[in-house]
C-alpha cells in the first residue's frame, strides 16, 4: 500500500484535540472520515498517525500526518479531494506527498516548532478571538527573554509538564525560545517561538504561562531557574490557555514536501 504524507492546517477551537475520540469531534477523526470517502483502504478501520497530538483548542499551520492508502493517488488530486470531503470542518490539507514505507510522521521527525500568540490590550479581541491568549497589561519582553534563557538546553522539565504526561522521561532538550513584539491596534502581540526535537505534554503552555508572570513583574527572571531546578509541578507558573498555541512545523531528515 502506498504511503502518503499530508501537511495539515486547522483551527483547533471546535475540536477535542488531534486524537480520535469516540464521543467528541477530533482533527484525526475528520481526516479519517474524508479518507474513508475516497480510498477503500480506509473503509476497514485504518488509522493515520501525526507528528504531534495537539490538545483541545490548539491550532496548527504545519501539522504532518501519514496514511497508507490502497490507491496510487496523484498528490495534487489527493489534497484537493480531501479538502472537498473535509468541508465544512476548519481543516485543510495544504499539500500531499508520496513517501517511503519507512517514513513515520511521528517517529521520523527530528524537530518540532510551536508558536504561541499573546495579545496584550485592554479592548477585547474580536477578529483574533479564539486564536490568541489575551491579557490586559503590557509585558516586559526583555525580562521574559532573560527568564527564557534559563530554559534553553537539556534539562529535567518536570516542573513544566502535565501530571498526565505519558512521556517516559521528563528530560528534554529545548533548542530555542524567541520572543518578538508586534504592534497591533491599541496593544502589543507577543509571539513566543519554541523549537526542540520533541516536547512534553503542556510544556509550551507551562513555559509561556510562567514567562508571562515574569513579563508582568510578578516573578523576577531568575525565579524561572529556581522553578526548573525544583523538579516540582507546584513550582510552575500558571498554565496558559490553549487557544494561542500553534504547531507550525515539523522537521525531517529529508523534507517530504520539498
Amino acid at each position: 500500500m502506498p504511503r502518503f504524507a499530508l501537511k495539515v492546517e486547522y483551527d483547533g477551537g471546535p475540536f477535542a484535540g488531534w486524537q480520535a475520540q469516540a464521543d467528541h469531534d477530533s482533527v484525526q477523526g475528520a481526516l479519517e472520515r474524508a479518507l474513508s470517502a475516497l480510498d477503500p483502504g480506509f473503509r476497514d478501520g485504518a488509522r493515520i498517525a501525526a507528528a504531534g497530538r495537539t490538545d483541545a483548542g490548539v491550532h496548527a499551520t504545519g501539522q504532518v500526518a501519514h496514511a497508507d492508502l490502497a490507491r496510487y493517488w496523484d498528490c495534487f488530486r489527493l489534497a484537493e479531494a480531501l479538502n472537498w470531503h473535509l468541508k465544512p470542518a476548519p481543516v485543510a490539507v495544504l499539500t500531499a506527498a508520496r513517501v517511503p514505507d519507512d517514513f513515520h510522521a511521528r517517529f521520523s521527525a527530528q524537530g518540532r516548532r510551536y508558536l504561541f500568540r499573546l495579545l496584550a490590550r485592554r479592548a477585547p479581541a474580536t477578529h483574533e478571538r479564539g486564536r490568541v491568549w489575551q491579557v490586559g497589561h503590557a509585558l516586559d519582553a526583555d525580562a521574559m527573554r532573560a527568564g527564557a534563557a534559563h530554559l534553553i538546553g537539556r534539562h529535567d522539565f518536570t516542573t513544566f509538564r502535565s501530571t498526565m504526561c505519558q512521556s517516559a522521561s521528563p528530560v528534554k532538550t529545548l533548542d530555542g525560545i524567541e520572543i518578538t513584539e508586534h504592534a497591533v491596534p491599541h496593544g502589543i502581540e507577543y509571539r513566543f517561538t519554541l523549537w526542540a526535537r520533541s516536547f512534553l505534554h503542556n510544556q509550551v503552555r507551562s513555559i509561556v504561562g510562567t514567562l508571562e508572570r515574569v513579563g508582568a513583574g510578578a516573578w523576577p527572571p531568575d525565579r524561572v531557574a529556581q522553578a526548573l531546578a525544583a523538579h516540582d509541578r507546584a513550582a510552575c507558573g500558571p498554565v496558559c490557555p490553549p487557544q494561542g498555541l500553534y504547531l507550525t512545523g515539523v522537521d525531517y531528515p529529508t523534507d517530504p514536501f520539498g
